[in-house]
């Protein structure tokens, strides 16, 4: 590793990669350029339709599928997005949807079918609150990442080109929406607009303490003729993804850096209900169980024929 590679990573302008964004951190061969300027969606596009970064931060599920398809990736156990789902299932307050039951038969909306947010909130409705996703109509505004033939027995259609999802919540003309974000609906307090779960913290801090699931989002993958030409490569990148991650932690035991009134007692309360680390790295026991009931989902739902062992969703790696 005398000279150094130079890569591409695509990822979201978090703190846990600040060190890595500036320069402080260099993984040990790599003159690594961060790209930033994206939203997740256009980098996950980008990513498995173009092959257009040399690493990139992608949906899990998107890569999941593409990986049993045969798609030319390799991840390395770096989830730097996770995100508790229960605020983001959204209603059209006029349509009677009180509890998730009211949501069977009803027409609900998506960006797509296949993003990991949707993924989750489809599982969670299903086995935490028995809302079978085969008993909704499902309206989607986008394109797949990844070319799935979904079950001929699921009711999705596309909406008309240049339509809003958004738009057609607050309208009534779908009568909820599960989305990755907050919609903008919720930003401008539309009161035509609300939440399945209004107290979407108490359900979430349940659910993480009786299941022990921090939802993964995304992971972080690789092309897979960089690891087959560098087999150094993802260990080396996984050690400074910890290293950024350790230094983010670090600047966090300071709350003046954080311009809120609150921060330590929020920080301080994180870590007595999620630990030290909610955003742990590597294949431990949390994140195997986070993997496989992601990978159970995928299956449920027609993304995947069979669960595949964890083992083979990622780079082996001597740390």
């Amino acid at each position: 590793m005398a000279k150094k590679i130079h890569l591409t990573l695509a990822c979201g302008e978090y703190e846990s990669v600040r060190a890595l964004i500036d320069g402080s951190v260099e993984p040990e061969g790599v003159e690594l350029t961060v790209l930033t300027d994206m939203t997740s969606d256009i980098r996950h596009w980008r990513m498995i339709r173009g092959r257009e970064f040399d690493v990139a931060e992608l949906s899990m599920s998107n890569y999941l599928a593409a990986k049993v398809r045969g798609q030319p990736f390799v991840a390395i156990p770096v989830f730097l997005h996770r995100r508790f789902r229960h605020s983001f299932i959204y209603t059209n307050v006029s349509k009677g949807i009180k509890k998730p039951a009211d949501l069977i038969g009803r027409k609900v909306g998506l960006r797509n079918f296949s993003a990991t947010a949707n993924l989750w909130m489809r599982g969670i409705l299903e086995h935490e609150h028995g809302v079978p996703h085969k008993k909704i109509q499902w309206f989607k505004q986008d394109d797949e990442e990844v070319e799935i033939a979904l079950p001929t027995d699921l009711s999705l259609k596309k909406i008309p080109a240049g339509a809003e999802i958004e738009d057609m919540l607050a309208e009534g003309e779908i009568d909820a929406l599960l989305h990755p974000e907050l919609i903008q609906p919720i930003l401008d307090r539309d009161p035509r607009v609300g939440r399945l779960f209004p107290d979407y913290k108490e359900r979430e801090i349940e659910y993480f303490k009786r299941t022990g699931i921090f939802p993964i989002m995304h992971t972080t993958a690789i092309r897979a003729e960089l690891v087959e030409r560098h087999p150094w490569l993802p260990a080396s990148l996984y050690k400074a993804f910890e290293r950024s991650k350790a230094i983010a932690y670090e600047k966090m035991e300071n709350p003046r850096r954080v311009p809120l009134a609150w921060f330590r007692h929020a920080l301080e309360e994180q870590e007595e209900l999620l630990g030290k680390d909610p955003w742990v790295y590597g294949l431990g026991a949390a994140n195997r169980k986070n993997l496989e009931t992601l990978m159970q989902y995928s299956q449920e739902q027609g993304f995947i024929e069979r669960k595949v062992p964890v083992e083979e969703l990622f780079a082996e790696m001597k740390l």
